[in-house]
């Protein structure tokens, strides 16, 4: 079965609160992708940066991973 993706529309915008979020915490995006191999969430650069501009959906344990990496809240990020 497929996992759940999480798509951006134009009242919550996941990937800007993820890159915001991620530079409030000064946190690097390699910092934050080895944090989400750590806890078995793979998932590349490229992935990262289109997830952050808004132009590849996210999948729903990514944003969990990323959540729990940047230790925040899916309010922060759905918001």
């Amino acid at each position: 079965m497929e996992e759940q993706k999480i798509k951006h529309d134009d009242f919550i915008h996941i990937g800007n609160n993820i890159k915001s979020t991620r530079i409030e915490k000064n946190i690097k995006q390699k910092e934050l992708l080895r944090r989400l191999q750590y806890s078995g969430i793979q998932m590349t650069r490229e992935c990262l940066v289109k997830i952050e501009g808004e132009r590849q959906h996210i999948q729903a344990s990514q944003l969990r991973g990323i959540r729990d990496a940047l230790g925040t809240t899916y309010d922060e990020l759905l918001k």
